[in-house]
């Protein structure tokens, strides 16, 4: 007979039992038909039916009662529908390929598999057999399967109880053999995993606020690792949950039964997890993390057998993290003692070379006094004792305002030599400096490199009792801060720097005070040659004078016109040491701190031509032309008159002196850039530039051949001089093109 397995596909609803099953007509009433539709409807096998499509395709047919009761599906909603419409995606897949062995073997197949019927997993073992039309085409299924999921829990129990015990063992053996933590985690997810023949495992590790990272993996999907991941479960809520201080049991069978929160559903699914069990590893008194086991396609109900184990391996875990916590601050301690034994040794070989460089420093700055000297030992001993890139000393100027760099010794070629810098441009460095503390810096070395270069900066600040002086740089190519028994090294050598400085400043400072002495020494001695040829000189006058005297006094001489001439003699030379006595009384009296002058207002309109008329008939007999210029609205000037006077009386003696017949003399009183100028000037003469420097030199003259030369003391330039600098101006000379000019000038505030 031949069937279209669609028209029979049809007729199905219509059909009973039997019919469905064998797919003829047979007669209902008869004692065989009744035989087979109690078997069908009584026996404890369960029985399905498919069909087998003209495309390929599989479509059920019916189940008998037993099946019926062991699905919890009924026959007529099973009817016309596929396995993907029953199953879950992975069963359905399952199935299918059986279906599909069968008909291509084509003949009867037996096998054993798991399948989710609402969400209970149960175990099968089943047989095809094959129905074949009048033409030898498979058309249809009928399948018979016995309900073994207890014999197979048992044997999975016995079978996991037996893996567990090694898998303990294993893990006891590594943790005596101190293995490192990474490797036992990584064998006891692995072997975890083959036991309960589940599709991943994992090991979370919590960092702290119950964030954490997985740090072992064991998994079937290699396209979707979580290792190394950081996350945190937003809702650790389960199904089942046992309290253990901040520790918890946490069972999903299904992701989407009810009872499970969506914040947990979403946070499985994004890691593709279908059924998820978690159990604490404690390291009392904390929690460390969790182990996590779990299935990817499909439910799973957890048997307690598997409940049991993952516990007893969370704890024994516990135990290897301890022993490995352990172990780790073990070797810890060791290499720290190593590397304080190494560190004790470099410290000790330092300071030793240290205290050699500071007894070589500190003898040099002794015996020698050298600043130059030192500060380059200083920094040459530094930069190879601490392998630096430059050791440079740079000093502050007297207000601590400016900062050079005075040595530097480097190790290739020198940076900062000769460099100067502005306190107030690095106040964040020189601050802690100026306050006498040590500054320390990792910095970046800026501008286009190939590799990123970075060094390590320390400056210790060279200062004694009297103040800053400077400061010692330490330059490092490397990422290193120096340690602070090293920075105490580097101050003791910044303190030796300051004790040689401040003795070489010394040193230099009493160098110019001996030679300023010996100066002082030689000018009082040609002063004093000086004063006592000028002191001969009339006395040699006087007492030439009294010798002829005596000899006029002859009676063979006479008189009348020798006398009056020894007299004017004896007259003169008498005035003239009376003058150079007293100009040496007022000198004296200018060079110690004198009384402040008696300031009295003039007006120079009034005040100064009575003093230049008083030259008037000098002048003309020396055929000279006297000028006096006054510059109208002239401010009154604060002075006192007395040594006013007396330095422009004594400047026109000495201009008029030196100024050749037919040139001419110009007084000039002005105000300019604040200040009032008074100019004594003559045409005719010009002092040389070595002269013009020792002008006001005492007993100093311009000219050994002055037909004038006795008419003075030779203190007048160095008076004026004096009596200028006590009312608060100042006096100079300039000369050039045919002419000098005396210019005294006084502070615009004085008038």
């Amino acid at each position: 007979m031949n069937i279209n397995p669609v028209d029979s596909a049809i007729k199905l609803k219509q059909q009973s039992h039997p019919h469905i099953l064998f797919g003829t007509e047979v007669d209902e009433h008869s004692s065989g038909e009744q035989l087979l539709l109690s078997m069908y409807d009584s026996v404890q096998t369960s029985i399905f039916v498919v069909d087998v499509l003209q495309d390929g395709d599989f479509q059920y047919v019916a189940l008998n009662p037993t099946h019926e009761r062991w699905v919890g599906i009924r026959s007529e909603d099973l009817r016309g529908k596929k396995p993907e419409d029953i199953l879950t995606a992975v069963d359905a897949a399952k199935v299918r390929q059986h279906y599909a062995d069968c008909v291509r073997f084509g003949k009867t197949i037996s096998y054993e598999q798991c399948l989710q019927f609402q969400g209970v997993s149960t175990w099968w073992s089943t047989t095809l057999t094959p129905l074949r039309d009048t033409n030898s085409k498979i058309y249809r299924l009928i399948g018979t399967s016995s309900n073994i999921t207890a014999a197979k829990q048992t044997a999975q129990a016995r079978e996991i109880q037996a893996e567990g015990a090694q898998m303990l063992a294993a893990i006891a053996q590594r943790i005596q053999e101190s293995l490192d933590l990474e490797t036992i985690l990584y064998q006891t997810a692995k072997d975890l995993r083959q036991c309960l023949k589940c599709d991943r495992i994992l090991i979370y590790q919590i960092k702290s606020d119950n964030n954490g990272a997985i740090v072992a993996e064991s998994t079937v999907l290699p396209d979707i690792s979580l290792l190394g991941k950081h996350f945190r479960d937003p809702c650790f809520q389960g199904k089942n949950k046992e309290s253990q201080g901040r520790c918890c049991l946490e069972i999903i069978e299904d992701i989407h039964a009810a009872g499970v929160k969506p914040c947990q559903r979403d946070f499985l699914a994004s890691m593709q997890v279908r059924a998820n069990i978690v159990v604490p590893i404690a390291l009392k008194p904390d929690l460390w993390g969790l182990l996590i086991a779990q299935y990817c396609y499909e439910p799973h109900q957890w048997q307690q057998i598997e409940i049991d184990l993952l516990k007893q391996l969370a704890t024994q875990l516990g135990i290897g993290i301890q022993n490995a916590k352990l172990q780790q601050q073990l070797k810890q301690l060791q290499a720290k003692l190593t590397t304080h034994k190494h560190e004790q040794q470099a410290q000790v070989k330092q300071t030793d070379k240290f205290q050699a460089l500071v007894l070589n420093i500190t003898e040099k700055t002794r015996d020698y006094g050298d600043e130059t000297q030192v500060l380059a030992t200083v920094t040459q001993e530094l930069a190879n004792l601490f392998q630096l890139e430059s050791c440079y000393i740079e000093l502050y100027n007297t207000d601590c305002t400016v900062v050079s760099v005075v040595h530097e010794y480097a190790a290739n070629q020198p940076t900062y030599q000769g460099l100067t810098r502005q306190i107030a441009d690095f106040s964040e460095i020189y601050q802690p400096l100026l306050q006498k503390q040590h500054f320390q810096t990792i910095e970046i070395v800026p501008g286009w490199h190939p590799q990123l270069l970075v060094i390590t900066q320390l400056a210790c600040p060279i200062f004694d009792a009297q103040g800053m002086l400077g400061n010692l740089w330490l330059i490092r190519p490397i990422q290193q801060m120096l340690s602070q028994s090293e920075i105490n090294l580097v101050q003791t050598l910044a303190n030796l720097c300051a004790i040689a400085i401040r003795q070489a400043r010394l040193n230099a400072t009493n160098q110019a005070r001996l030679k300023k002495l010996e100066q002082r020494e030689s000018l009082t001695n040609k002063f004093l040659r000086k004063l006592s040829q000028e002191l001969r000189t009339p006395i040699t006058s006087i007492s030439l004078a009294a010798q002829t005297l005596e000899t006029v006094l002859s009676p063979t001489i006479t008189l009348d016109e020798i006398i009056p001439q020894l007299l004017q003699i004896l007259h003169n030379e008498c005035g003239r040491e009376s003058k150079l006595i007293n100009d040496l009384l007022t000198l004296t009296y200018l060079q110690t701190k004198p009384e402040p002058p008696t300031l009295i207002p003039i007006d120079f309109q009034t005040w100064l031509p009575p003093i230049v008329e008083s030259f008037r008939d000098l002048t003309s007999c020396q055929q000279q032309r006297l000028n006096l210029m006054i510059e109208p609205g002239l401010p009154r000037l604060e002075t006192d008159i007395t040594e006013l006077e007396r330095i422009v009386t004594e400047l026109l003696s000495h201009t008029c002196k030196y100024t050749p017949a037919g040139q001419s003399i110009t007084v000039s009183a002005q105000f300019t850039a604040d200040t009032v100028q008074l100019s004594i000037s003559n045409s005719g003469l010009e002092i040389p530039t070595h002269v013009r420097s020792r002008i006001f030199e005492p007993f100093y003259h311009i000219s050994n051949n002055d037909p004038w030369k006795y008419s003075g003391t030779g203190l007048e330039m160095a008076l004026v001089q004096k009596m200028v600098r006590h009312l608060g101006g100042s006096i100079s000379v300039e000369s050039g093109h045919g002419q000098t000019t005396f210019m005294i000038r006084f502070p615009a505030s004085l008038s």
